[in-house]
C-alpha cells in the first residue's frame, strides 16, 4: 500500500546526521555572521554558527556519502549526500536565523527549529537527485517522509542528550 524502504531511508539519513553532528566537535572560531546584527537589531545567526562548523559539517556529510557510494556502488548516493549535507547546514543556519528573529537566545530550545529544520532542508537540497534516482525516489512518499521526520526527531533528541552528558554540548537539545 505504502512505498516505504527503510534501507534507503537509513542510507539517506546518514550524511545529514553526520553533517549535523560534526560541528559540535569540529566547530568553533569566528561566527558566520561575524557578530553582525540583522535589520531588526538582533544577531543574524549567533556565535554558535561558525565557518569551521559549517564547512566541517558539509565535508563530513559528503565523506559519509563517498563511503556509502563506494560500498554500494551507487553514484546517486554521492549526489544525494552532497545536496543533503549542504542542505543540512543551511537548514541549521535557517533555524538559528528564525530563532534570533523570535528573540530566542543561543542555546534556548525550539521544538521544530532544533530537531527538524536541518532534515527538511536536506530533503529540499537533495530533491533533484532523489527524484531521478532509480532507488531513492521511494523516500519521497508521504509515509517515508513522516518516518524520516520521526527518526530524525528522536535521534536528534537522544544524541543531543548524550553529547551534553559527554560535555560536548552545553545544553541537551
Amino acid at each position: 500500500m505504502f512505498d516505504i524502504d527503510l534501507f534507503y531511508i537509513a542510507i539517506f539519513l546518514l550524511p545529514p546526521f553526520f553533517a549535523n553532528a560534526v560541528p559540535v566537535i569540529f566547530g568553533g572560531g569566528p561566527p558566520i555572521d561575524l557578530g553582525r546584527n540583522f535589520f531588526d537589531g538582533k544577531r543574524i545567526f549567533g556565535d554558535g554558527k561558525t565557518y569551521k562548523g559549517f564547512f566541517s559539517g558539509v565535508l563530513f556529510g559528503i565523506l559519509i556519502g563517498v563511503i556509502l557510494s563506494y560500498l554500494l556502488n551507487d553514484i546517486f548516493i554521492l549526489l544525494i549526500s552532497i545536496g543533503a549535507s549542504i542542505g543540512t547546514m543551511f537548514g541549521d543556519l535557517f533555524g538559528s536565523f528564525i530563532k534570533r528573529r523570535m528573540g530566542l537566545d543561543r542555546g534556548k530550545p525550539s521544538l521544530v527549529l532544533d530537531q527538524l529544520t536541518f532534515i527538511i532542508f536536506a530533503i529540499i537540497f537533495s530533491y533533484n537527485y532523489i527524484v531521478i534516482s532509480p532507488d531513492f525516489n521511494v523516500i519521497l512518499s508521504i509515509p517515508s517522509i513522516l518516518i524520516i521526520l520521526l527518526i530524525t526527531f528522536f535521534t536528534h533528541k537522544v544524541s543531543n542528550i548524550m553529547a551534553n552528558k559527554m560535555g560536548l554540548k552545553k545544553v541537551p537539545w
